[in-house]
């Protein structure tokens, strides 16, 4: 076994490497841009090498620095984790040159499977079914367009290199075409350096399964069970769990034994993910989708079943030592499921946000998992992944898992950037999650219900509103009270809150005191509620009811986290965006921080409402700004612009001004 391991990574997935390497005894050496300077792995590892600034083409991407860094630390390996260079053919030969162990599948085997179009030769050529479709190398786009008809609406655009649904687009129409394929093209060389696109037809009412298979030197290829991966937005996996609700004992064997054989029709070596696409009306029938020639951001749930450490495995073949598990050995116990915590706006697209971590609680107890590398202070940025965390839960049977995970999500507290946990925690709810009735297309036809949800509650706001008029009152003597003195007691203390995962601003009356008090809310309703405050914390009892309210103040603004949800609140009456753009709105303002990779709309171009004016891309995700009204544009950034959230990007004079 190596004595030192570099791990070319950062966040969750280093951690999680690194802790394994720990367990075992192996020196670990971390690498890190200047972004991530005091980051949590960098924290963890025994040694941590700087590799260049926050842009991850200058360091996590830099072929060169990670050798360097290798050969600096003594490192005989390189644990690669997923993302990055965890699929890179080039990364993998270039450490073989260095006489340095890739912990993975050889470079050959990283091509072959890498390039889709290669990868269903490979596989088709094994008698392993795909999807119908038209692939090979060097397809143009009048190829692809000519080709959609015969291929059947709704097609799928995608392209060969890379993976995570990134730079996947779904066709409906022809006329919808050439516009996905500009876009496809764009995104599939932003973040793989290769434009190369096919297209396939979209199975209806798709499930995603996938198999994790492992595999050694000395012909040994184990399947540890599937994935049920269907909980997807813009292509990419929120929530997953092991196994599969779908699949029947005859078919699991099947799906098993055909990435099994996908592994050995290239060689394959080390950890590896066979993804299939599977139509909920025909569960038996499955087609080859890809496969991830790495440790899959998922895989706790596999580890949580099967008991097995994957990334030991990994090492361990990667040492040149056989596998020694058989087929027959692997048994799965119980049910796991995961979510994805993200830092970004479900119900604005799935925006990213971002900003500095002010709190953060992740939950704990039985059954409960969480991979996270995130701490107070830490500031989120636009440079990497929204992904913060994973929270993962095993029970002996479903319900129970989902049970566990709810919980589990009602304890997380993250404050200062907006996150997904609500939405997370509306989805575990929906009836047909619970019942395994799942699709791709699931969270997109719900999306309006699943980020509408319930707003943070009332209770939970009025305890830190209360608090924090309390001492604002109490404090500081009488010039300094927030209410004055009034014969009828204390005036109310008027609070505008808006929360920072979705929803519209509201506004709140509060008059009392924290063990006697009474809410007027903007409904006029008035509600009893008693407090008890403790440091962080405010305890509610309302209707007889005991909540929590994690707060924390960050100058005049108070950030709020309870059940999941979280919220900024302020004094000021107005929203806390300072304006409310209108429908018609001239200003076309950024709604994440990012870097502006495309200006369809050239300066002085006149516009139809709609139309896109500006592209943004932040944390590998590309959102159009839209014009909001028709008339003629006058650009205020260029391509390859940073520009921040709310930021002007452009204004629109309108029609019959610009035609004056």
């Amino acid at each position: 076994m190596f004595s030192t391991v570099l791990v070319a990574n950062r966040g969750e997935i280093a951690c999680r490497v690194i802790r394994t390497l720990d367990r075992l005894g192996i020196r670990s050496v971390a690498v890190y841009s200047d972004a991530d300077a005091d980051a949590p792995h960098v924290r963890l590892a025994n040694v941590a090498v700087r590799i260049g600034t926050a842009a991850a083409a200058d360091s996590y991407l830099d072929i060169d620095a990670v050798i360097a860094a290798a050969r600096a630390t003594g490192a005989e390996a390189v644990h690669p984790g997923y993302g990055f260079l965890s699929e890179n053919a080039a990364f993998a030969g270039a450490c073989a040159a260095a006489g340095i162990v890739f912990i993975g599948p050889s470079p050959e085997a990283l091509a072959a499977m890498g390039d889709k179009i290669r990868a269903r030769a490979h596989v088709s050529a094994r008698g392993v079914p795909v999807v119908p479709g038209l692939a090979r190398a060097g397809l143009t786009d009048e190829e692809l367009l000519a080709a959609m008809p015969g291929i059947g609406f709704p097609a799928l655009i995608k392209p060969s290199a890379g993976g995570g649904g990134k730079g996947m687009h779904v066709v409906e129409r022809l006329e919808d075409a050439p516009a996905a394929l500009a876009a496809a093209r764009r995104e599939a060389a932003g973040a793989f350096g290769d434009d190369t696109l096919f297209v396939e037809r979209y199975v209806a009412t798709p499930r995603h399964i996938e198999v994790q298979v492992v595999a050694d030197a000395h012909g040994a290829v184990v399947a540890f069970g599937e994935r049920e991966c269907s909980l997807q937005r813009r292509h990419q996996k929120v929530v997953e769990e092991a196994p599969s609700v779908l699949l029947d004992e005859p078919t699991r064997l099947r799906i098993c034994a055909d990435a099994c054989e996908t592994a050995r029709s290239v060689g394959y070596t080390g950890a590896g993910t066979v993804e299939f696409i599977v139509s909920a009306d025909a569960p038996d029938e499955y087609f080859f989708l890809e496969m991830n020639t790495r440790l899959q951001v998922e895989h706790p749930v596999t580890e949580l079943v099967s008991g097995v450490d994957l990334v030991e495995l990994q090492l361990q073949v990667a040492a040149g030592q056989p596998l020694g598990v058989r087929q027959e050995d692997v048994r799965l116990t119980g049910h796991a499921i995961e979510a994805r915590l993200y830092a970004e706006d479900p119900a604005a697209g799935f925006l990213p946000t971002g900003g500095t971590l002010l709190a953060v609680a992740l939950p704990g107890g039985e059954g409960v998992r969480v991979d996270g590398a995130i701490a107070t202070g830490m500031i989120v940025t636009s440079d990497y992944d929204p992904m913060l965390a994973k929270i993962i839960a095993w029970a002996p049977d479903r319900a129970q898992a989902i049970a566990r995970l709810r919980r589990a999500l009602g304890e997380t507290v993250v404050q200062g950037v907006g996150t997904n946990v609500a939405f997370l925690a509306a989805l575990l709810d929906d009836p047909d999650v619970r019942a395994g009735d799942l699709d791709t297309g699931l969270i997109e036809r719900r999306l309006a219900a699943l980020t509408a949800g319930s707003s943070l509650p009332h209770a939970a706001v009025r305890a830190a509103l209360i608090t924090h008029a309390t001492e604002r009152r109490d404090g500081g003597g009488p010039w300094q009270r927030l209410g004055g003195w009034r014969l009828t007691g204390p005036a109310p203390a008027r609070f505008a809150f808006r929360h920072l995962d979705g929803g519209a601003p509201e506004t709140v009356l509060v008059t009392g005191s924290p063990q006697a008090t009474v809410v007027r809310t903007e409904d006029g309703a008035l509600r009893p509620a008693s407090v008890v405050l403790e440091e962080g914390i405010a305890r509610i009892r309302l209707d007889g009811v005991e909540s929590r309210t994690h707060w924390i103040r960050a100058g005049e603004v108070l950030h709020l986290a309870a059940d999941g949800r979280t919220a900024v609140l302020t004094e000021r009456p107005a929203a806390i965006d300072g304006r409310t753009a209108g429908a018609a709105d001239p200003e076309l303002r950024s709604p994440m921080p990012g870097t502006v990779v495309a200006v369809p709309a050239a300066d002085g171009t006149v516009v139809a409402d709609g139309d896109p004016v500006v592209v943004v891309e932040a944390m590998k995700m590309e959102y159009a700004v839209r014009a909001t009204t028709a008339g003629r544009v006058t650009q205020a950034v260029s391509v390859g612009d940073r520009v921040g959230r709310g930021q002007v990007l452009a204004v629109i004079e309108a029609e019959t001004e610009a035609s004056g």
